[in-house]
């Protein structure tokens, strides 16, 4: 968070400066408070907010204003000020961030700051400076949309490979155990996913506001792509973990071939890490997710193993899809199911 914690501190302090020196404003309160909520420590949408924080300030501004020079202060008053701003705040847009800043900008009006002479105007002109600041601090001091993209990548591949790996290991020692530790961890795996997008989202952001990372936008699209079908293929390896844990508990064999299949696609999912972190094709990645995808059979071995091998295959569609292959020829590069020798002989 260094970065980030480092715009924070600088834009706050040149807000505070542009507005207050250059502008004239005696006490830009807004401006470098705008700052910190457009940069936040979150990851994702700063120009979102930046335009949901102007429009809550001012919301709150002008309904402080026009009430308070009216009515005056105190707690009824508050009451009135706080529900008329945030209601007129939801009305326009249910956002969030502009409700809330429009309702502590009116508590702020309603109490230390109240209204007097161009008070209110100032006040919207110091948040717009504030977020303007904040713009210009992720732009010319930004944290590497690359480097950004590749750490919370590295979390969501290696649990995949993991989870691959882990039911691997529940089949080939017949294991429930180990399958059941392997869906639990996967199911843990959902936070590094929402981490990875949003740092994808703040990544894409950042190259486009800041001529610093704007050539680092070809290499994103990499992460773009994959992000979608590295998901889907962390939920459907829980739904293997879970297949795994009824098969194992029960009296049925299962394809000796699978562990080897998971350790290979495992492998192959960290390649497809490693390609995306260099900023090169996947193809190496590519080749790997190819020769499990050749082994496939279409041999019947009953209905919990069949669900596995059915899991197994979407699986591997979607590292292929992460590779950057779209879904049908993707779905094409595996042998056909179900195929009986009744079923040659009327073809």
């Amino acid at each position: 968070m260094a970065p980030t914690i480092g715009q924070c501190a600088a834009g706050a302090a040149i807000a505070w400066l542009v507005a207050k020196d250059l502008l004239g404003h005696s006490r830009p309160f807004f401006a470098p408070i705008a700052v910190v909520v457009c940069i936040g420590v979150a990851l994702g949408q700063r120009m979102r907010r930046v335009v949901e924080l102007v429009v809550g300030v001012t919301l709150g501004v002008g309904v402080g204003d026009l009430l308070v020079s009216r009515i005056g202060s105190g707690a009824w008053q508050i009451a009135l000020v706080v529900a008329l701003a945030m209601a007129v705040a939801v009305l326009l847009d249910s956002g969030s961030l502009i409700v809330l800043q429009a309702g502590s900008s009116a508590v702020l009006v309603a109490t230390l700051l109240p209204p007097s002479g161009s008070g209110g105007l100032d006040r919207m002109v110091d948040a717009l400076v504030g977020g303007l600041m904040g713009l210009a601090a992720v732009a010319l001091l930004p944290t590497s949309p690359a480097a950004l993209a590749r750490r919370h990548a590295k979390g969501t591949f290696g649990a995949l490979a993991d989870a691959l790996r882990q039911i691997a290991e529940a089949i080939e020692n017949r294991d429930a155990r180990v399958a059941a530790d392997a869906l639990e961890e996967a199911r843990g795996s959902q936070k590094n996913v929402e981490e990875f997008r949003q740092a994808l989202e703040t990544g894409k952001e950042i190259a486009t506001i800041s001529p610093l990372h704007r050539h680092r936008r070809p290499f994103l699209d990499g992460y773009e792509q994959a992000a979608v079908p590295l998901d889907h293929a962390l939920r459907n390896a829980r739904v293997l973990a879970r297949r795994a844990i009824v098969a194992l508990d029960g009296p049925g064999a299962l394809p000796p071939r699978l562990p080897h299949e998971l350790r290979d696609l495992a492998d192959a999912t960290l390649m497809l890490r490693d390609d995306l972190a260099a900023g090169r094709p996947p193809e190496r990645a590519g080749r790997a997710i190819l020769s499990v995808a050749s082994r496939q059979g279409a041999e019947r071995w009953g209905f919990s193993a069949d669900v596995m091998t059915a899991q197994l295959r979407s699986i591997i569609v979607d590292l292929l899809q992460a590779t950057g292959i779209d879904r049908d020829e993707a779905v094409a590069t595996l042998p056909p199911l179900d195929v009986h020798p009744d079923d040659r002989s009327t073809k």
